[in-house]
């Protein structure tokens, strides 16, 4: 199958809707969001397909006052978890915030989400605050982020 990573577009809000409800069981985006996002200036929306399937997605937030970026949201279909697919998004975005010359990357992640912590700590992000009764479901949240100046192995 072909992989395409690819800006979204209007077109992908539904497919965007179905994954997220796939992948979250809190904390969800709605359509409403989705549709703001993808025409916001200050948020990026990049969709992964394998073939014409959407198999993940992740999204960044901006601001035009900060040189640091957000990683506000990153998901990939259940079963297509473990092909390195998040990683791929997460480097993806990496590469992006370096050509726009962010200062780093920011993001929150469950205290429990043992995969996703690895694989950003395996991409340079490190904790730097914990935070209690971050998420809907009452779970805390780690406050993790990643200099720009990290060098990529």
């Amino acid at each position: 199958m072909t992989m395409t990573l690819r800006t979204a577009q209007e077109r992908d809000a539904t497919t965007l809707l179905a994954l997220e409800n796939r992948c979250f069981d809190s904390d969800q985006l709605g359509l409403r969001s989705f549709r703001r996002l993808i025409s916001s200036s200050t948020a990026q929306v990049w969709c992964l397909f394998e073939g014409t399937e959407l198999v993940g997605y992740i999204l960044v937030l901006t601001r035009k006052n900060s040189g640091w970026w957000r990683i506000y949201s990153i998901a990939v279909a259940p079963e297509q978890r473990g092909k390195g697919y998040a990683r791929m998004l997460v480097t993806h975005v990496i590469a992006q915030a370096n050509l726009a010359k962010a200062e780093g990357i920011r993001l929150e992640v469950k205290v429990t989400n043992k995969s996703a912590i690895a694989l950003y700590q395996a991409l340079g992000f490190e904790v730097q605050d914990i935070l209690p009764g971050y998420y809907a479901d009452g779970q805390d949240g780690y406050r993790m982020q990643r200099s720009q100046s990290v060098a990529l192995d």
